[in-house]
């Protein structure tokens, strides 16, 4: 995609100077499935328009909403930007994270189980844009596929394929881990199955907050909204035991406008990666050194440039019509 560089820090600079303007109004409500409950929060402006489809943007592995609603260094979150621009936006926990409950039982918690929670939330939100973040792309394609009538459009954030397009990992830890720093491989990792998983701050550093654009200053703050994760997600994830979750008809996902979203320095999604997932969707791919926007690692909704991408993702919706 081309864009001029000056225009996306031009654009940037605004949404920074509009920091000090009130926040959108918030609400929490419940979803999800029966055992599976979702808590959600709503985000609102007075600049809501009647023809702007609602948003949900769904967060990644052992991350909650919070990633949507609000930087480690306090400025706004995406769902502040996007509700100012007219959209009705809501952020879900998944379920057992975040405020959701399930904590304890965690470590049972499947991949179609989010799924299917998210599904019920699709159902009541009605037809609605996705933004979804990583660990989110697995349950965006799966719900595009599941829900095409509800599914308008899908911006994935640096997103996990569908399982359809990873090797089968062996269910042995030794050689998973032996591939931990493969980008080739996405730089899997084994979780023990039977408790739930936490990371340090060390693997918060390999990851998550390896660029330059991320606000360090804030780890700490920023490591405080890392929650446990289910072992049987993480596995999933890298289809390992080849348990992740698959589409059945891909081409039915490419049907509506998708767009893939990159940073240059994130371990797991290398440009040829998320270009192939692009290919195999039949989405369009933003590399976004390629608008002009550089530095970025895997956490674009909270680095220190969020809001100039914030503003790309905003102006792809414009130029589809949505």
């Amino acid at each position: 995609m081309e864009q001029n560089p000056t225009n996306v820090l031009s654009s940037w600079s605004e949404e920074v100077q509009s920091i000090s303007a009130p926040w959108p109004a918030q609400s929490t409500f419940v979803a999800g499935s029966q055992g599976h409950p979702i808590s959600a929060v709503e985000v609102s402006s007075p600049q809501a328009a009647g023809d702007k489809l609602p948003v949900i943007m769904i967060h990644g592995g052992f991350h909650t909403g919070q990633a949507y609603l609000g930087t480690p260094d306090h400025r706004k979150g995406w769902a502040q930007l996007f509700a100012e621009r007219g959209h009705r936006v809501v952020v879900p926990d998944w379920p057992a994270h975040g405020k959701s409950p399930g904590l304890e039982n965690i470590q049972r918690l499947h991949t179609q189980d989010v799924a299917q929670a998210m599904g019920e939330l699709v159902s009541d939100v009605g037809r609605c844009i996705l933004v979804a973040h990583s660990a989110g792309g697995p349950l965006a394609w799966w719900l595009a596929e599941n829900f095409p009538q509800h599914i308008v459009a899908i911006a994935g954030i640096a997103p996990g394929p569908p399982a359809n397009m990873l090797p089968a990992l062996p269910n042995d830890p030794i050689a998973v881990n032996a591939l931990r720093f493969d980008s080739q491989a996405g730089c899997p990792v084994y979780s023990e199955q039977g408790k739930a998983v936490v990371v340090d701050a060390q693997f918060i550093k390999d990851f998550w907050a390896n660029s330059s654009r991320f606000p360090l200053s804030h780890f700490d703050e920023y490591a405080h909204t890392v929650v446990p994760e289910s072992p049987l997600i993480l596995n999933e994830r890298f289809n390992i035991g080849g348990a992740g979750l698959k589409l059945n008809s891909p081409h039915v996902v490419g049907r509506r406008p998708i767009l893939i979203v990159t940073g240059e320095h994130d371990l797991r999604h290398p440009k040829h990666v998320d270009s192939a997932l692009a290919d195999y969707l039949g989405a369009k791919f933003m590399w976004l050194p390629d608008a002009g926007v550089c530095g970025n690692g895997h956490m674009l909704m909270i680095e220190d440039n969020s809001h100039a991408i914030a503003h790309l993702l905003l102006q792809w919706l414009a130029e589809e019509g949505l």
